[in-house]
């Protein structure tokens, strides 16, 4: 096994489905310009309530890829 060096990227994804929607769609659309994503870690959920109803769910999360 070798070593490997991780740079981190925190990113914001959101979605008005789940919070595991907006996990996913944050985690897809940074690997289109981040290659070697190995891991995410969240550190904050929160949301947007209008009229007593959740309308948006939005995770704050770190991605960490393969320094090349």
């Amino acid at each position: 096994m070798s070593d490997h060096v991780y740079r981190l990227s925190e990113i914001v994804g959101s979605s008005t489905t789940s919070v595991d929607d907006a996990v996913r769609t944050a985690v897809r659309k940074a690997s289109e310009t981040i290659h070697n994503i190995d891991w995410f870690q969240t550190s904050e959920i929160r949301g947007q309530v209008v009229d007593g109803d959740v309308q948006y769910f939005q995770v704050t999360l770190k991605v960490g890829f393969r320094v090349d």
